[in-house]
């Protein structure tokens, strides 16, 4: 039988209490309500029913009939309802959805996760990635690494890497021109993503206003590794952040020439609502990668 969108359900929650103490005033202590808004949830309850569910007695009630009939039933319903939504916390509680560019992703996260797994060994992860800023109120995930400031209204947001950037290029198409001695060097070879505005920071800051970028391909690669790849097949030199490819440079696939590092005020955060700030999963990954990456804090 279908039920009435206007039927008492609260009063159901009321009645079950009442039952089982044998009084109205014990459900009241327990459900946090008065004897008489107690009474009123029964008798809306009668009302709706059509039958007496209490035998109202001098300083005590007793379940009717129609109440005894009533009573496992509701009980049942109410347990059966409380495990479903027990199961259904329990299995959002155990999966933590990530969302991160693709260049954090593989370049950090995928490398990194594995600790995050053996700390958490009841958390499982979810991981999915693009250059958008996903919309938490459309989309499921519990966290985000984004590229920015940090300034989204109605999120949480931790810096967790700065994004600085710099030119960088494998030993081997470096040393086809003799080596790279000062920064006009690089403009012997071939610049990858040319249009990306990071090279003309980072030529102006070394000293170079016009470097004539214009002359190379306008190629737009989209995504930090992929310039990466290029870079290290000794194709051209790629803008990167450093802090993403410690692991090449330190087995000589890259080579960043210059310490010099700029910044233009967006770095990578971690971002989540505000009001899902206390959720245990996310607390737990928002401690561990805070912890990881203490220099970004």
């Amino acid at each position: 039988m279908k039920m009435s969108r206007n039927f008492p359900l609260n009063a159901l929650r009321v009645f079950e209490a009442a039952a089982r103490h044998a009084s109205f005033t014990r459900a009241g202590d327990e459900l946090g309500m008065t004897q008489t808004a107690v009474s009123y949830q029964i008798k809306l309850l009668e009302e709706t029913l059509g039958e007496t569910l209490f035998l109202r007695q001098p300083r005590q009630v007793m379940l009717s009939e129609a109440g005894e009939r009533l009573a496992p039933k509701v009980a049942e319903g109410l347990t059966k309802l409380a495990e479903a939504v027990a199961d259904l916390r329990g299995a959002a509680e155990q999966k933590l959805h990530i969302h991160s560019t693709p260049t954090f992703a593989t370049q950090w996260l995928s490398r990194t996760l594995g600790d995050f797994q053996l700390k958490h060994p009841t958390i499982a992860v979810r991981l999915s990635t693009s250059q958008e800023l996903i919309d938490f109120a459309r989309e499921e995930a519990d966290v985000s690494i984004r590229w920015g400031k940090g300034d989204w209204p109605g999120l949480t947001c931790h810096r967790v890497m700065r994004m600085d950037f710099a030119p960088m290029l494998s030993p081997a198409l470096a040393e086809t021109i003799g080596g790279i001695g000062e920064p006009a060097d690089l403009l012997k070879l071939p610049i990858i993503s040319p249009l990306d505005i990071w090279w003309r920071t980072w030529f102006s800051a070394a000293g170079i206003d016009d470097p004539g970028l214009e002359r190379f391909p306008p190629n737009e690669l989209g995504v930090q590794t992929i310039d990466a790849q290029v870079a290290m097949a000794g194709q051209g030199v790629a803008i990167l952040n450093p802090g993403h490819f410690r692991a090449e440079v330190a087995a000589g696939q890259l080579y960043q020439p210059f310490e010099l590092t700029c910044n233009d005020g967006r770095d990578y955060w971690l971002a989540y609502p505000e009001n899902r700030r206390n959720i245990l999963k996310i607390r737990a990954f928002r401690d561990w990668i805070l912890a990881t990456m203490p220099a970004a804090v």
